[in-house]
């Protein structure tokens, strides 16, 4: 389900969801990866941004 954009809460800006496509396609195109590739990083390192930033940024060719 899409989140209500007219409620400004940043509690859960430090997460990915990996069941919200928007959530995976945007963290995608700002590191470079599939989503495909976000989805295995969140099952392999949870769904922290800043450890899915630097997991993303060590991957090979990007």
């Amino acid at each position: 389900m899409a989140d209500d954009k007219s409620k400004r809460d940043f509690r859960d800006r430090k997460q990915i969801s990996a069941d919200d496509e928007y959530e995976v396609k945007f963290f995608a195109l700002q590191n470079n990866i599939t989503p495909e590739q976000v989805r295995e990083l969140i099952r392999q390192h949870g769904n922290n941004r800043a450890t899915l930033t630097k997991a993303a940024q060590a991957l090979p060719g990007t």
